[in-house]
């Protein structure tokens, strides 16, 4: 099976109900809500805010977790990929093969995205982000008091970074693309794992190193929570770009979505 069945975009459907903040994204708490020294920050995949999607989430956590959601734009505004380009070469469920032909075609994609993606490392973006950037920028400004971050993709694996700093207080990590032994025995708030069955970015044995390390931790005194969710049928990127055409799909979309509200009610 190859990408020709793919939907170009994998847009989710609805229009944002937030609003810019300078070059962030902010979706307020419902009215009435009472957990105003809580907040969330979602951390995008590479196409960062132009896709409506991180968005769209965003308003979903407020209105059901009941805190203010934050999207803050790490890219500045230069987010080095463009989702119309690559989304139709991707694997959009498990078992999706690419064919020959479309692995040159992502590779000729990706390459003029090279400079960008250097220029968004990790060293330069998680700074940002954590306690020296926007979230302490935040937490200045409206007082929160603790702080869950969720990342998809690329943003899965920031969050993770930021899950060893004193920046967050717990963790959503989607799909993430790459995250290393290291950093994953570095983390020291309670974590959640948003997996997908299939995943290019973090394959089985990630998934497995990471289980082990945690694991390993219960051991100890000082260990924190986690939780680990593989969903049946779906590939990279399902959270938060989901083909909802695709029934495996659109379940895990819905049931990623179900266990993030879960864990940040559990543990924020």
């Amino acid at each position: 099976m190859t990408c020709s069945y793919c939907y170009k975009g994998f847009v989710l459907p609805g229009e944002p109900k937030g609003s810019m903040e300078g070059q962030d994204y902010f979706t307020p708490a419902p009215n009435g809500a009472t957990q105003r020294t809580k907040a969330i920050v979602l951390l995008t995949d590479v196409f960062g805010l132009p896709l409506p999607n991180p968005r769209i989430l965003a308003d979903h956590l407020a209105e059901h977790v009941d805190v203010d959601v934050w999207v803050p734009d790490f890219f500045n505004g230069k987010p080095p990929f463009d989702a119309n380009k690559l989304e139709p070469l991707m694997p959009d469920r498990a078992g999706a093969k690419l064919s020959w032909r479309d692995v040159g075609l992502f590779v000729f994609k990706v390459l003029p995205s090279i400079p960008g993606f250097i220029a968004s490392r990790p060293s330069v973006v998680d700074p940002r982000v954590h306690e020296a950037g926007f979230i302490k920028k935040i937490k200045a400004e409206k007082g929160y008091e603790r702080i869950g971050a969720v990342g998809y993709c690329f943003g899965g694996s920031m969050a993770g970074r930021l899950g060893s700093t004193d920046s967050v207080n717990t963790i959503v990590i989607a799909h993430p693309s790459g995250l290393t032994p290291a950093q994953v025995r570095a983390i020291k708030v309670p974590s959640c794992w948003v997996l997908a069955e299939e995943d290019m970015s973090f394959k089985d044995k990630d998934v497995q190193a990471a289980r082990d390390i945690l694991k390993e931790q219960e051991e100890k005194p000082d260990h924190v929570d986690y939780e680990f969710k593989i969903w049946k049928g779906t590939a990279h990127g399902f959270a938060v770009r989901p083909n909802l055409k695709v029934p495996d799909v659109k379940a895990g979309y819905e049931g990623a979505l179900d266990q993030t509200v879960a864990w940040f009610k559990k543990t924020l």
